[in-house]
This record gives C-alpha cells, sequence and structure tokens, in this order.
C-alpha cells in the first residue's frame, strides 16, 4: 500500500536585516509556530527552516532541497518585504515544485495597538507581492495559496498541493513494465517514451511475455494455495471456481499468474505495468483479478500497453493516499442515450479497481471473447452513486496534455446480470452533448484515471508541477469558449 508520510515540505521564510535582530527573532518564532501546526494538518512532514535574508543562504538552501530525497517541495512566505533579486539565482536551480503561502501571522489588524513596529513586521501585504513578481518574471510554475494560515480552506489547499507534489516526488526516477509491446494499430496509447522520461522523470521499458511467464512458472503449488485461501477470504467466489467447482483450476491460474506478476514487479522495483491480450503467449489466461488486486495494491496499470495511463493512475493514487474512495484504470465503454438522463457506462474487459467498489465483490470466470486464451477470472462489482472525475494524458506530438472532466457516478438503474465485469455509470458534466464533444475535440484518450476522491484542483495542480497542458471539462465548459482555448494553447505551446 501506498504511504506518503515519510515525505516532508520545507516551511521557507523570507526577510532582510533591514528591520534589525528583535524583528528578526519574531519572523522566526512566528515561522516555526506556523511550521509546527500545519505539520500537524497536513498528509506529510512540514519541515521549519531558518529565516533567510540573503541570496547565498537561498541558494544554499535551494541545493539542498533538490538532494534531499523526501523533501517534495517548498512552501514560501514572506513575512516582512525580502527584495527578490536576492532571490533570483536560488530559484533558478530548484527543481521541486513550489507554493507560494500569501498569508500573514496575525488574522486581524490590532486595531488599538497597531504602531510602526507592527506594520514593519508583517508586510507580507507587499513582501509577498515582491516574491510573486519575480516568480512571474522567471515564469515559475508554482501554487498560490492566499489566506490566514489557520484558515481551513488555506489548509485543505495545502494538503492538496503536497499530495500531489508527493505524487511528482514518486515519479521521478519511478519504473513502469510493459509486458508486451502496444496494442497493433491503436494510436492514442502510444507516445514519445523518450520525452515522457524527460518530461515526467520516469521510465518505460518493454519486456517480453517470455520473461512473465518464467516467473509464472516458478511459483510453487503452496504459494498458490496460499493465495487462494486469500480470494476464498476476501471475495464471494462464483460457485464453479469453489473447492470442486468445474473451474477451480482456472482460479489456481489466475493464482499463479498474480504470484509471479508481483515478483516480476517486485524484483525491477516496479510502480506500474501494462499489458496487451494480444501478446499473451505461454500465458494461459489474460490477467484479470491479479491486475485488479495489484492495483488495490498502488500499481499504476494500463491495458493494451497504454503507459501513460498506467503512471498517471499510478500518481493518482498517490494522490489519493489514505483517503475515502479509490482510483483506478477506466474506459469510456458504451453509452445510454435516453432523453434527459444520458449515461456513460465504464468499464473494461477485465481490469477494474476493487478500491472503487461498492457492496460486495464477486470473484467469477466467464468467455472473454478475445485474445484467444482460456476464460479469465475477474472481480465483478458495482461502484457507488457521488462526485468523480475522469482524466488522461495525451501525446500531442509537440507537448503532452492533460484533460479533465468532472463526472457524477449514478446507481444503475437495473440490474446487470449478465455483464460479466466490474462497472460503474455516470453522468457526463456539463452535459453529454458539451462533454463528450469537447473530449473527443480535445483529442482525449479512451483509457482514462477513474477517481472518487480527488477533485479538478488536485490534476491541475499536477499538470503544473509537470509543465504540460491543462484542459478541464466541468459544470462551466462552454462548447465555443473551450474551441478558442484549444486554438489559444496552439500558440501558447508552440515550438
Amino acid at each position: 500500500m501506498i504511504d506518503i508520510s515519510n515525505y516532508e515540505a520545507w516551511f521557507i521564510t523570507g526577510s532582510q536585516h533591514l528591520y534589525g535582530p528583535e524583528t528578526l527573532e519574531e519572523v522566526a518564532r512566528h515561522s516555526q509556530e506556523i511550521a509546527k501546526e500545519l505539520g500537524t494538518k497536513l498528509p506529510i512532514n512540514i519541515v521549519y527552516k531558518p529565516v533567510l535574508t540573503g541570496p547565498q543562504e537561498i541558494y544554499k538552501l535551494m541545493q539542498e532541497a533538490n538532494n534531499t530525497p523526501n523533501c517534495v517541495g517548498l512552501i514560501a512566505w514572506m513575512h516582512t518585504f525580502s527584495p527578490a533579486k536576492m532571490w533570483i539565482n536560488g530559484l533558478k536551480i530548484l527543481q521541486k515544485p513550489l507554493a507560494h503561502l500569501h498569508t500573514q501571522y496575525n488574522r486581524d489588524i490590532p486595531w488599538d495597538a497597531i504602531d510602526m513596529d507592527f506594520m514593519n513586521t508583517n508586510q507580507s501585504a507587499h513582501g509577498d507581492r515582491e516574491f510573486g513578481f519575480i516568480g512571474s518574471r522567471m515564469r515559475l510554475s508554482r501554487k498560490v495559496i492566499v489566506g490566514h494560515w489557520q484558515s481551513e480552506d488555506v489548509r485543505e489547499r495545502l494538503s492538496i498541493w503536497s499530495r500531489v507534489a508527493s505524487a511528482w516526488a514518486d515519479w521521478q526516477g519511478a519504473k513502469f513494465v510493459r509486458f508486451g509491446d502496444n496494442m497493433r494499430y491503436v494510436a492514442v496509447t502510444e507516445g514519445d517514451k523518450v520525452e515522457a522520461e524527460i518530461k515526467f522523470g520516469y521510465e518505460v521499458n518493454t519486456y517480453g511475455i517470455g520473461d512473465l511467464v518464467a516467473e509464472v512458472n516458478a511459483v510453487t503449488d503452496e504459494q498458490i494455495a496460499g493465495l487462494v485461501a486469500t480470494y476464498e477470504q476476501e471475495y464471494e467466489l462464483g460457485d464453479n471456481l469453489k473447492e470442486g467447482g468445474e473451474k477451480r483450476e482456472s482460479l489456481r491460474d489466475a493464482a499463479r499468474i498474480e504470484l509471479g506478476m508481483r515478483k516480476f514487479l517486485t524484483d525491477r522495483n516496479a510502480k506500474g505495468f501494462t499489458d496487451t491480450f494480444e501478446d499473451l503467449h505461454g500465458m494461459k489466461q489474460l490477467p484479470g483479478i491479479a491486475t485488479q488486486r495489484l492495483m488495490a495494491d498502488g500499481y499504476g496499470f494500463g491495458g493494451e500497453g497504454d503507459w501513460k495511463t498506467s503512471a498517471l493512475v499510478r500518481a493518482m493514487k498517490v494522490m489519493g493516499a489514505g483517503l475515502p474512495g479509490g482510483n483506478s484504470f477506466m474506459e469510456d465503454y458504451t453509452y445510454h442515450f435516453a432523453p434527459g438522463n444520458e449515461q456513460v457506462l465504464g468499464s473494461h474487459m477485465l481490469e477494474i479497481c476493487p478500491t472503487i467498489a461498492e457492496g460486495k465483490v464477486r470473484a467469477e470466470i466467464h468467455p472473454l471473447g478475445i485474445g484467444g486464451k482460456e476464460d479469465p477470472v475477474r472481480l465483478v462489482f458495482n461502484c457507488p452513486a457521488g462526485p468523480a472525475l475522469n482524466a488522461t494524458i495525451v501525446d500531442m506530438g509537440n507537448r503532452f496534455r492533460m484533460i479533465v472532466n468532472t463526472v457524477e457516478a449514478v446507481a444503475p438503474e437495473q440490474d446487470l446480470p449478465n455483464l460479466p465485469v466490474a462497472r460503474v455509470l455516470w453522468k457526463v458534466h456539463p452535459d453529454m452533448k458539451t462533454g463528450l464533444a469537447a473530449w473527443i475535440l480535445a483529442g482525449g484518450a479512451h483509457h482514462t484515471g477513474y477517481s472518487q476522491n480527488l477533485t479538478s484542483e488536485y490534476l491541475e495542480d499536477f499538470a503544473e508541477m509537470a509543465g504540460i497542458e491543462y484542459l478541464i471539462i466541468d459544470e462551466d465548459t462552454k462548447l465555443r469558449t473551450f474551441k478558442n482555448e484549444l486554438r489559444f494553447n496552439e500558440v501558447a505551446f508552440k515550438g
């Protein structure tokens, strides 16, 4: 399972010597108090750093941040006026995400006591503007959060940023495995893996199915028996998969595949993977329950060789670690065009993550109809109603583009007794016609990362950190405006 509690963000405060040692001492006390309290409210550790008053110490701190693996980013606050030219060289080398917290220590003006000493100490109102200018002048990507540091809104936005920064840190040096290559002739799942490693920091490499089959074949009967017992404990098994059932051996085969895949991924320190039903030489069945359970444990996954979605699902799982709800690989599969009640049925052949399940989860076996292998075992379930989103990253040739569509998941109006896969129904924002047209105009993929616990703010922050194009399709989307945004972005990202 994913644990982000060992990550940390450094709380840095800007000032200068102009105001004297007593002011700097008070600035330090205030900063320590803020960092300490934020550390009790955010999902990662907040580490106070001494007040920065000159270019050399700023540069040194930025070097240290870059070279500290568990530091995921910096939270910067200008308590007084900190001349921004002294930040230039430090910010030039900063390689970690930056959040600019525009706040002040006191919430209210002390009307009866305010004097020039107070004014000289509490200058965030214009000190942060100076820092903001140099960030804009240097074209730095950063998140600006405005409000009093004790307000719930500020803490929530800092929490979002810290989770996103953790996901970005998780991508750096990450390995994603492709079992086989891309599904033949499919365009959107392809992409420039070299550019992705340059831009995103993770690597993608393909392994022959024979390499995986060797690990699968090495699994022992004792290991299989132990995992089958886990299946029996955690899921409701179809009758034909129970002890003595006619498909019991298929359950054992599925367990063997899962154990082999786990060892393969663990040995290579991988954080996600892809497969394709067009490349299964030596495999008895397409991994179904194996993929679902690996996703539930935090691995990213993309079907049919879709490595971009595998990496995105992993990032979304890191962002949502510990939050109620789940994140899963998803595909827009088929539509319900009933007037006034238009819906999308999301599913895939087998591979939907049980972290998004509602109610009982059944392990079943059914024909797949494609791939030419034995019938695969899979987990079947419905998903709860409520707000959710779909996100995708596509390669536009000269840039990567992230597209996010907010949706409202709904309960199925009727049972789906003959649909042998996990599934979720949702209504598209702002409406079916506008949302789908915008997605298609943007070149959105048919594969997505589906989230129950992230908002669009998480994905927007992530796109900012990655320096990629971001498009949101939500309740406020107007198709004419969206088309213009696509046109404007072509100019903004040209060259």
